[in-house]
């Protein structure tokens, strides 16, 4: 269960203020429903919830067991919403150490020559019982030439192909568009298996298909209790949005009165992959034509020491997202002490996790004394279930948000831009 709680941020407007926000909302998640606005053709998200396709859940899952048998390390190779998704379930579910089956390594979402350099150096290092390592790849593009992503392919498909000649062909799975692209031919001259993105399902939406569902399920996360969390969410927000449309119009009328930053942050280390999602699933769906909150990432309590001083007394343009979990699995308890040499005796008998809660109560507290206005997301559990809810809910408040801006969620112009600037540059 998620539960959204607005009542920090609505203190700071007005009813007409927070009326004026409900009815944008309102009217924006019509144009949802109704797919009459721009960019409805993108719209497939939902269509994968309104009609699950078990078969595919099962192959991905059938497939990713055998990769888990055989693999010790697994490429991630993409960029963008290629590979986001992805890792913030990974590590918001994964284990800070020592995770049981293969390693989960990322590649192609930038073009640091070290680091590929370093990374195929570390492919070849032998185990240490001294046999070689097993690798896998997930090459994750609808187009196939996307630079980043593709430089990285290249380079590590070579040295793939040098080193298992005879089962190329079983380690490389492509995930891109049905027909066309560079990875097409690929499959089509080498064999490689393939996963489709749907035509109608943009980059930044795509988790909850094989582009996501295929690296979580390698690393052993439940891609059934993901999905249906998501189904679950869908469900519940068709049959009643107004928790939905409240927290839309509180976000709108907040910019409408000059915040122009929104701090994505939590106090669970393991989320903070989870805010990079968000990040580009926000910035790149309102950031156009002037408008747009910019979405930033903070994890505390750690960014306390760099960004709580300008978080309390700064420009008073930012307002706070708090994403929160009601239970964890952490027990460690702080004893008390014989000669209490550090000062924490007054936190004995207590668990780690309510001392990690009590300062983000204080926190939010101050924050919002300080004029910050402030949302809270908080999630039960952290389970696959429960991040479902969490990914659809932000799909759904994601275009709902920018049709209430008047914004096309789905499209990314400035994207294009940077890459028409690049590409001429490089002599393309």
């Amino acid at each position: 269960m998620i539960e959204l709680d607005i009542s920090r941020a609505k203190a700071f407007l007005s009813n007409a203020e927070f009326d004026g926000g409900r009815k944008k909302a309102s009217e924006a998640l019509k144009t949802v429903e109704k797919r009459d606005g721009e960019g409805a053709e993108w719209l497939g998200w939902r269509d994968l919830l309104s009609d699950p396709n078990d078969a595919i859940l099962e192959q991905l899952h059938s497939l990713a067991t055998a990769i888990r048998e055989e693999a010790d390390i697994f490429i991630v190779c993409g960029i963008g919403g290629s590979y986001l998704g992805a890792r913030a379930v990974i590590d918001a579910l994964s284990s800070f150490f020592g995770n049981k089956g293969p390693e989960i390594i990322y590649a192609g979402h930038h073009m640091s020559g070290q680091y590929l350099e370093e990374l195929l150096e570390y492919l070849a290092e032998p185990k240490a019982d001294g046999k070689p390592k097993s690798v896998y790849c997930n090459v994750i593009s609808k187009s196939g030439t996307t630079l980043e992503t593709a430089l990285s392919f290249r380079f590590i498909r070579s040295w793939m192909s040098d080193q298992y000649p005879d089962s190329l062909q079983d380690r490389i799975i492509c995930t891109t568009s049905a027909e066309g692209g560079a990875l097409n031919k690929l499959v089509d001259e080498y064999g490689f298996q393939k996963f489709v993105i749907p035509d109608n399902v943009g980059g930044r939406f795509s988790v909850l298909t094989p582009v996501g569902l295929l690296p979580i399920a390698v690393a052993g996360i439940d891609i059934r209790s993901l999905f249906y969390g998501a189904v679950s969410k869908f469900e519940e927000l068709e049959e009643d949005p107004q928790s939905l449309l409240n927290y839309v119009a509180v976000k709108h009328a907040l910019y409408q009165k000059g915040k122009t930053v929104d701090v994505l942050t939590s106090f669970e280390p393991q989320l903070e992959s989870l805010g990079g999602w968000l990040q580009q699933l926000l910035g790149e769906s309102e950031g156009k034509d002037g408008n747009g909150m910019f979405p930033t990432v903070a994890t505390y309590s750690t960014d306390l020491h760099s960004l709580g001083q300008f978080m309390q007394d700064g420009a008073r343009t930012v307002m706070e997202t708090f994403i929160t979990v009601e239970e964890t699995t952490g027990t460690l308890i702080v004893d008390e002490a014989d000669q209490n040499n550090d000062g924490l005796n007054y936190l004995a008998g207590m668990r780690l996790h309510e001392i990690n809660r009590g300062a983000f109560e204080g926190t939010i507290q101050a924050h919002v004394k300080g004029g910050v206005p402030s949302v809270v997301v908080n999630l039960e559990k952290l389970n696959a279930q429960h991040l479902g809810e969490f990914i659809y809910l932000y799909e759904l408040f994601t275009a709902v948000y920018c049709y209430s801006l008047d914004v096309n969620p789905f499209n990314q112009p400035g994207v294009e831009d940077y890459k028409s600037e690049m590409y001429q540059l490089l002599g393309k």
